[in-house]
């Protein structure tokens, strides 16, 4: 036995655990001879290397399973100390803090390799940094002579220095993109600028910024470009494809919509409705691992902003030969279904067709037609009694939900664009028939491709909504009572129709918009996973997203594998051990992207509202904290009182109640408050609202 094996052995069976290493070296002198010390110091250091043991905080050696080590994700903040997300949620409930001195040199976003504190019940320290989270970082420059300091946007990440050279030749208060290139222990990190942004505080290097900061880039890589060139000019052919370019198909969507997924159909026979819901069949021009899947696959997901699109793939298909254009002939993925005059599915045929749209309706023009309007009737003439059909089906598939548990909450979304003068549009809220209408109608889609999938065995990104864990049910239920509405809620096990049953018992009061946010906040958020896990939400035992491949990664995951297993499944292994990957890499480009949009729509929130300081408006409470009241505007603007603006009182805050109360005045969510708008800070992005006299 070499004395790396026995040193190995008596640190693993215990003998040797947590010895620091000069007590380690002394046992193997008093064993071996003084002669062997620096043969034991090189054992130590190759045992290490190989991560056959560790150092724990104190320098002291042992095995992983000594220490009880786990890997995690860093999750930093701007006063110094983070906290810790372990990989392994069954084995690990919640997060673990760490105190500035256990960090180990590690920031947001490190993946870490971490232990437990002994006597603590979630304290961690970090052993060791496996991957670093954040190499691009936006910030600030201020140049010096001995080399530039870069103050980065985030908060919860250092300065950064910049040797001389590596500047690009910014100046000074310009923002900039850079990328770490070394880590010195205990300096602040090394990094070099590879792109300049703009000008500090101008409104579109900030937007910029954002977009930056969350790795996402407008252009393709040349080859990507060029693949999707030659893709697009391809020719429409039938080939064994069914043949729908003579059925009366349309698609619906919002009025600058550019990359349209979606064409829809009815008929109406013998008391039947023939539905049919047509999709881009995008995986005919973006095959597997191909340059430009590589790309989709990167982005995940295209990203929108108030004023432009970053798409998933270029606009040579996104815009063009995927995108089913009014009058154009286009490949397409079809799921046609019958439902008899109760809603209920009969049956359903899932076929790749090409189809030829008659119009590019907007949700505007199909809302007035259904509600009579005689001049859009007239214009769109063909279809009035089809769209008037779709409403009916509309209505009842609607009905059929509610009383299966869909839980529909009245979550309201600002839409913000720019108009043809370039200033900033955010109209009052509202949704209308032809909206609901074509979430209707993709619904019954993906959850018919779902089944077919999953009966046939085929590989599939499910869409999933698992239950709400038995905290936020419990939370639920303690703020339910508050309000006077006693809740039975079985934590463990809480179902779609018992919160269906709150929203409809509460629908006249006038805190149910207050029910439907605290409900949203006790909800886990929706991810795509290679297994069935139902979605909670919907009510729905098995779903996916089918319906929009130009701008999902995993709606083209599911065409690609439903294409190949009706043309004999040849390939289906290799997308099931894809599966399991590409859902934890979707949900995360998913996550990334959604972050991304609301911190560009609080931008532009912030630019719209600072014309409008002195203004008074109506709004409900939104959020009650430790620190102040938001509240919300009618156009779902939502803006902050902080607490020194609040009249003067004992004030205690109680989170599970959603209430600030004081001994003369008390703010709970939901209560409908007059506010003034007194300012814009763009520095933490927020409105600065104080109550109107």
């Amino acid at each position: 036995m070499t004395l790396k094996q026995r040193i190995f052995n008596e640190i693993k069976t215990g003998k040797l655990a947590f010895k620091n290493k000069h007590e380690i070296i002394n046992f193997t002198a008093f064993i071996v001879g003084k002669k062997a010390r620096r043969e034991a110091e090189h054992a130590l250091e190759e045992l290490e290397s190989e991560e056959k043991i560790i150092r724990d905080r104190r320098g002291r050696f042992c095995t992983p399973k000594q220490a009880n080590v786990f890997t995690g994700t860093v999750q930093g903040n701007a006063r110094g100390f983070a906290f810790l997300t372990p990989d392994d949620k069954k084995r690990y409930e919640g997060d673990f803090f760490l105190p500035p001195h256990s960090l180990g040199g590690a920031y947001d976003g490190d993946k870490v390799l971490a232990a437990p504190v002994k006597g603590t019940k979630d304290e961690a320290y970090i052993i060791k940094i496996l991957e670093r989270g954040r190499r691009k970082v936006v910030g600030v420059i201020e140049n010096a002579s001995a080399g530039a300091r870069v103050y980065t946007d985030d908060e919860k990440l250092p300065d950064l220095f910049i040797p001389n050279g590596l500047n690009l030749n910014a100046k000074s208060g310009d923002k900039v993109l850079c990328e770490i290139t070394a880590y010195p222990h205990g300096k602040a990190p090394a990094a070099k600028v590879i792109e300049i942004l703009g000008e500090e505080g101008d409104f579109f290097t900030e937007e910029l910024s954002i977009i930056r900061a969350h790795g996402l880039y407008e252009e393709f890589p040349e080859n990507v470009q060029k693949e999707a060139e030659k893709a697009a000019e391809e020719s429409i052919v039938l080939d064994g494809r069914k043949d729908l370019r003579d059925k009366l198909i349309f698609t619906i969507d919002g009025a600058d919509t550019r990359d349209i997924d979606d064409g829809v159909s009815l008929e109406f026979n013998d008391g039947k409705f023939v539905l049919g819901v047509h999709i881009a069949d995008v995986s005919n021009y973006v095959k597997y691992r191909s340059a430009l899947d590589k790309e989709a696959y990167a982005r995940g997901t295209s990203v929108y902003f108030p004023d432009k699109v970053l798409p998933m793939l270029p606009k040579e298909l996104s815009n063009g030969a995927c995108s089913l254009n009014e009058g154009e002939e286009r490949y397409a993925l079809s799921c046609i279904m019958t439902f008899d005059k109760s809603g209920k599915r009969l049956n359903y045929e899932i076929c790749e067709s090409v189809i030829k749209s008659r119009h590019k309706m907007t949700y505007s023009a199909v809302t007035a037609i259904c509600e009579g309007d005689r001049e859009t009737c007239e214009k769109y003439r063909d279809i009035v009694e089809a769209v008037q059909k779709m409403r009916e089906l509309c209505l009842i598939m609607e009905g059929n939900r509610t009383a299966d548990g869909s839980v529909t909450l009245d979550v309201r979304e600002a839409k913000i664009y720019m108009d043809e003068n370039g200033d900033i549009c955010i109209p009052d809220y509202s949704r209308t028939i032809s909206e609901r209408m074509i979430e209707q109608f993709m619904v019954a889609a993906n959850e018919a491709v779902a089944e077919y999938m999953q009966s046939k065995k085929i590989p599939c990104l499910y869409r999933v909504h698992e239950l709400p864990a038995p905290e936020k049910v419990e939370s639920l239920t303690t703020f339910l009572k508050d309000l006077g509405y006693n809740a039975k809620l079985n934590s463990e096990s809480v179902t779609p129709k018992d919160f269906q049953k709150i929203l409809s018992a509460n629908e006249d009061k006038p805190f149910y918009s207050v029910i439907n946010k605290v409900m949203l906040r006790c909800m886990q958020k929706a991810r795509y996973a290679e297994v069935n896990l139902e979605h909670f939400g919907l009510a729905s035992k098995c779903y996916c997203h089918f319906t929009s491949p130009i701008r999902r990664y995993p709606d083209l995951f599911v065409h690609r594998a439903l294409k190949d297993a009706l043309h004999g499944g040849g390939n289906l292994g290799v997308y099931a051990a894809q599966a399991k990957q590409a859902g934890i890499d979707c949900s995360e480009r998913e996550r990334i992207a959604d972050e991304a949009e609301r911190e560009v729509d609080s931008l532009y929130c912030l630019a719209y509202m600072d014309d409008k300081i002195g203004n008074e408006y109506d709004a409900v409470i939104s959020g009650v904290t430790n620190f102040g009241v938001f509240c919300e505007l009618e156009n779902t603007i939502e803006g902050l009182i902080p607490m020194e603006a609040l009249p003067n009182d004992d004030y205690e805050y109680f989170a599970e109640r959603f209430l600030l109360k004081g001994a003369h005045n008390s703010y709970r969510l939901g209560d409908k408050i007059k506010i003034r708008v007194d300012g814009c800070d763009f520095g933490k992005m927020r409105v600065i609202f104080s109550i109107a006299e």
